[in-house]
């Protein structure tokens, strides 16, 4: 992964964002909409978990910045953008509506996409291949608020980080890559997804539900995630040759951003 420096709008044959949960106090929606604006693309998936309809049945909470996500992601459309929404397990009402097309919007349930090198890749959230989410829903809503608490306290934490000169640290992202089990259900969770791409003969798939962004061949799928936008604020792009990367978007400088200056913007990408 390298470093790379945005000098203007990155323009770009396909976007695939996963993850964003507004509604949830953890969202980077400021990020996001960051990312939005200075990006440009012929098609834009949202590949599930776009809205947290979860954690809005606890309390609601929807501060302005989640509403110009919306209002961004529609306006993309209306100026000939093609959306397509892929509802997730969070998202999962909108799932009655699968079918539906309103303008330059569809939300379906899955769809193959094919790149511009003519490669055929299998668009889905992800939750169909969580054993706990499939057998055992109620867990998965404990470990759900779990979550929602590890990353309340990840917050605060990273305030004393910022104010000691330090940089923003995942907590949960750490668990994430050092317990052991933890590695056994993201291992096991992309060879599901991989195993089902293979079986349906198409060379990739793209997918999110574990927050977890990587690009990989497994048994001879190109495996895509696109991550997050709760902690890594993440994303995959499509360029004009077919090629395929992950971006981690970057708005730098917090401090000179407090302070009315333009903070710099960067962005690293993987592929």
């Amino acid at each position: 992964m390298k470093n790379v420096r945005r000098l203007g709008p990155l323009r770009v044959q396909t976007v695939w964002i996963s993850d964003v949960h507004l509604g949830f106090r953890g969202c980077s929606a400021e990020t996001l909409l960051d990312f939005l604006h200075h990006t440009e693309c012929e098609t834009l998936y949202l590949v599930g978990d776009i809205v947290d309809v979860w954690n809005m049945k606890r309390g609601l909470y929807w501060p302005q910045a989640h509403n110009d996500v919306i209002r961004t992601i529609l306006g993309k459309a209306k100026r000939g953008t093609r959306v397509v929404f892929v509802p997730g397990n969070h998202d999962e009402v909108f799932r009655d509506h699968v079918g539906t097309h309103f303008g330059n919007v569809a939300i379906l349930e899955e769809v193959i996409h094919e790149t511009r090198d003519g490669r055929r890749f299998f668009i889905v959230h992800g939750d169909d291949f969580d054993g706990v989410v499939t057998c055992h829903p109620w867990l998965a809503k404990l470990g759900s608020h779990a979550y929602d608490w590890l990353l309340a306290s990840n917050r605060y934490l990273n305030i004393v980080r910022r104010r000691l000169g330090m940089g923003n640290w995942s907590l949960a992202g750490f668990l994430k890559r050092k317990v052991k089990n933890a590695v056994s259900y993201i291992s096991g969770f992309e060879e599901a997804v991989a195993r089902d791409a293979k079986r349906r003969g198409v060379d990739g798939v793209v997918c999110g539900h574990i927050h977890h962004a990587e690009i990989r061949d497994i048994h001879g799928i190109r495996y895509h995630n696109c991550g997050d936008w709760v902690e890594s604020n993440t994303a995959l792009i499509e360029r004009f040759d077919g090629s395929v990367e992950l971006v981690h978007w970057v708005v730098s400088d917090v401090a000179s951003a407090e302070a009315g200056e333009k903070p710099p913007k960067a962005m690293r990408l993987t592929g």
